[in-house]
């Protein structure tokens, strides 16, 4: 399965496409999103257009993107959920099924930790990915969010394969 997942974000959005084969995990591409400088309409029209193109590019089959988290300023957050709805959006569209993940499981899923710092998540993704060259935060938690639903859904698909089995046992 290809998975492209976001980091959403309306000054910076992250993306990243990753192939999930079973186990093994690989990148086929990551990078981020800047819109410019102008009104926030505008600048979520440039996130759009943007996932719109990484889709073409890319052709993932599935969306996995961060849900909006609690934050202390409201205004930040609804600027948040804007961009997240831009991306989905781009993504309903395609025909992509769109799977949300808390920022606190992603961590959990590729650190071990919720409470992990971004620079440990750049470090496991680089890792986990093999990936030699620098990545941005932003970059990183969008690798970060596909990888755990490639094993969200590595997961669900080998408990509904051993559940199916028990049932035809009975």
């Amino acid at each position: 399965m290809r998975i492209l997942g976001i980091d959403p974000g309306s000054r910076v959005t992250g993306f990243a496409v990753v192939d999930a084969q079973g186990g093994r995990l690989q990148a086929c591409g990551f990078g981020v999103i800047r819109p410019g400088d102008g009104e926030l309409p505008e600048r979520l029209g440039e996130i759009f257009a943007g996932v719109v193109r990484v889709i073409a590019d890319l052709g993932p089959a599935a969306l996995a993107i961060e849900s909006v988290f609690l934050a202390r300023n409201a205004q930040s957050a609804l600027k948040l959920g804007q961009a997240r709805g831009a991306a989905i959006c781009a993504a309903t569209q395609a025909g992509l099924p769109v799977f949300e993940y808390a920022p606190r499981a992603v961590k959990l899923a590729v650190v071990g930790s919720g409470r992990a710092e971004k620079v440990q998540v750049q470090h496991m993704m680089r890792q986990i990915l093999q990936i030699s060259e620098p990545l941005t935060a932003d970059a990183a938690d969008a690798l970060a969010v596909a990888v755990c639903h490639a094993h969200t859904h590595h997961t669900r698909g080998y408990a509904s394969r051993h559940l199916a089995a028990l049932a035809a046992r009975s």
